[in-house]
C-alpha cells in the first residue's frame, strides 16, 4: 500500500487524517477556508479534511501526479500558507515535500478530468481513506473542473 518512504500510519490516522496536525492548527486551517471562500465552518472542515486525505493518498502514490478538485484545492492552498507546518506534515507522512504544481502546459493537462479524478479517489479509497465524493465530482462535471493543479512528484 504505502511506499517505502512513507510514515507508518495507524488505522485511526487513515480513517480521520485531521488527527496528523495539531487541533489548533486545524482550526486556523478552518477559520482562514471559512474567511476566504465566505462559507460554514462545517464546510471548511470537510474540505481540510479531504485536503488531508490526498495529501496522505499523495505520500501512498509518489509517482502518480494526483490531480484534485478544485473544492479539495482550496484546503491544500490554505494548508501551503503554513508552510513550516505544511513541510513537518509531508516529512511525517511523505518522507518528502509533497509539491504543489499548477498545470498550465499542454504536456501537463489532463486529457480526461473525471477519470483522473476517478483515479484520486480510488487511490484514497485503496488506502482506506474517507472520501466526500460530493467535494471530489461537481454537478456539472465540467471539463475544466480539474484542469488546475496536482501533486508534482519531480524533483526540481
Amino acid at each position: 500500500m504505502a511506499a517505502a518512504t512513507t510514515a507508518r500510519l495507524t488505522d485511526d490516522d487513515l480513517a480521520n487524517p485531521r488527527t496528523l496536525i495539531p487541533e489548533e492548527l486545524f482550526g486556523f486551517l478552518i477559520d482562514r477556508i471559512a474567511r476566504e471562500e465566505d462559507i460554514p465552518a462545517e464546510e471548511a472542515a470537510r474540505i481540510m479534511e479531504q485536503a488531508l486525505a490526498f495529501l496522505v493518498a499523495c505520500a501512498f502514490n509518489p509517482d502518480a501526479r494526483l490531480p484534485l478538485s478544485e473544492q479539495v484545492d482550496i484546503g491544500w492552498h490554505a494548508f501551503l500558507a503554513y508552510t513550516r507546518q505544511y513541510q513537518e506534515f509531508c516529512v511525517k507522512v511523505a518522507g518528502r515535500f509533497i509539491r504543489h504544481a499548477p498545470i498550465d502546459t499542454p504536456e501537463d493537462a489532463i486529457r480526461n478530468p473525471m477519470a483522473a479524478i476517478g483515479a484520486t479517489v480510488e487511490a484514497m479509497r485503496a488506502a482506506d481513506l474517507p472520501v466526500a465524493p460530493k467535494l471530489w465530482i461537481p454537478a456539472s462535471q465540467c471539463s475544466q473542473c480539474y484542469a488546475g493543479c496536482a501533486d508534482d512528484p519531480r524533483e526540481s
